[in-house]
């Protein structure tokens, strides 16, 4: 199993490199990242980018719940994201809070798009394009932004909103 990689580690700010080629190195590494994924408990995790496990290269995956498959994205990019006003202004009321493993105990809500057209490889080097929306659409984003080195936490001070502090199974405002 692979080591996630903890803040302040300077990898975490660096925006990747592409994958070149889609070989057996680039595969176990994929196999070994849903391993380390899978294995996380306090806080399972739902996605895991490249660089949290040490490694600069354009891959992510996903998992959004424990009985969902993992999907694999490699040099994905964002064609298009798309924000419901309407919902925008329903999420605020109820406030999202993210989370991220290599940020342990540490939460923020963030305002996110509610669909976004991803562009990306899957495992065996195919080219695909898919509209991914809800949930999906914020991992995805969340995982976008780690491989061109932004954490959660900036993009949640970006919009002025407050930082929460895992104690004691309590949620604390953090002082910025």
């Amino acid at each position: 199993m692979l080591k996630i990689v903890n803040t302040p580690n300077k990898i975490l700010n660096q925006v990747v490199e592409p994958v070149k080629k889609i070989d057996d190195r680039i595969k176990n590494l994929i196999i070994e990242m849903e391993e380390t994924l899978i294995a996380q408990e306090d806080p399972q995790g739902v996605g895991l980018a490249a660089p949290q496990v040490g490694v600069d290269l354009a891959i992510f995956i996903i998992k959004p719940s424990l009985k969902s498959s993992t999907q694999v994205f490699i040099n994905p990019k964002i064609l298009k994201s798309v924000t419901d006003h309407q919902s925008l202004i329903a999420d605020k009321e109820k406030s999202k809070l993210e989370g991220c493993l290599s940020i342990p105990r540490i939460w923020g809500s963030v305002e996110r798009a509610e669909s976004v057209l991803l562009e990306y490889q899957n495992i065996d080097g195919k080219t695909i394009q898919h509209l991914f929306k809800g949930f999906k659409a914020t991992i995805i984003q969340h995982e976008m932004d780690h491989l061109q080195g932004v954490l959660f936490t900036q993009r949640s001070l970006e919009q002025n909103k407050p930082l929460y502090e895992e104690k004691d199974g309590e949620l604390i405002k953090k002082k910025i």
